[in-house]
């Protein structure tokens, strides 16, 4: 019983926290299962992409209720995220665990570095591809935007779904940078759609680890509970909250369980 609620509370921390940032909460699950309850690295990936369908459903209710999800650019850039995670999940079940456990440590080390780097959002500017607007009730304004740089936005994906594929992550990690940085959408738009995204994904890869007989519902379904009830919460906190905010706090999670993961991939006691 113990361990039921530890999951459960790790999986709602992981929904909050992976949906106010898009990138589903796969980020904490993995390294958590893996180092705290001792679970295999493929099945706490298989539970992790569970976790990312989750939050993609549940984040969506609030999200696109207030207009941020950008419906079209997140369907165009689907395509090339589901390849990519189809490819993913053949790749993780053949590939030695110490790999995918350093692998999932630069990842995250990835991630925080972006996040350094952007601790504010982007001016957004307009353009004739996708324009889309949302009001924003942190700033008090309606805000518009329009998409660039499309084609490489869709090659980039099909790595981000690679990514989600072979670490259960979702892909929202590389997807938000690359909406925000490269294509030019608002961060809360980014994350909004983002959340759309890792659902379709993950549930690509899903059938993979299913098949491959990794999805245990001794975790899967208490760290999926866990995840619903925070995803819930976890969009209404972004929409109101700033950006810089979200990112500091979430730098030293990323950090302290990268270095974790990396120490158990090299065989280091943790």
């Amino acid at each position: 019983m113990a361990v039921i609620i530890g999951i459960l509370l790790v999986a709602f921390v992981a929904g909050v926290f992976g949906s106010m940032l898009g990138v589903g909460g796969g980020i904490i699950m993995v390294p958590v299962l893996s180092l705290a309850f001792g679970v295999p690295i493929k099945t706490a990936i298989a539970t992790s992409i569970i976790c990312v369908i989750a939050t993609s459903s549940m984040a969506q209710t609030t999200f696109a209720a207030r207009g941020m999800t950008n419906m079209r650019l997140g369907m165009a850039l689907e395509v090339a995220t589901t390849v990519g995670a189809l490819a993913g999940g053949v790749t993780a079940v053949l590939i030695d665990g110490r790999v995918l456990q350093a692998s999932f440590a630069v990842l995250l080390f990835y991630v925080a570095w972006q996040m350094s780097r952007r601790r504010g959002d982007i001016v957004p500017t307009p353009s004739q591809v996708m324009p889309a607007a949302y009001y924003d009730p942190a700033e008090r304004r309606e805000v518009r935007y329009g998409v660039h740089s499309l084609p490489l936005g869709f090659v980039l994906s099909v790595a981000a779904g690679n990514v989600s594929g072979l670490l259960g992550v979702g892909g929202g990690a590389f997807k938000v940078p690359i909406m925000n940085l490269l294509m030019g959408v608002p961060l809360k738009a980014t994350i909004a759609t983002s959340n759309l995204m890792i659902g379709v994904t993950a549930a690509t890869s899903a059938a993979i680890f299913y098949g491959r007989g990794y999805v245990d519902p001794h975790w899967a379904v208490p760290a999926a509970l866990g995840i619903l009830a925070g995803a819930r919460l976890g969009p209404r906190i972004a929409i109101r909250l700033s950006a810089r905010v979200l990112v500091v706090v979430f730098e030293v999670v990323l950090c302290v369980f990268a270095v974790l993961m990396l120490l158990r991939a090299l065989g280091v006691g943790v």
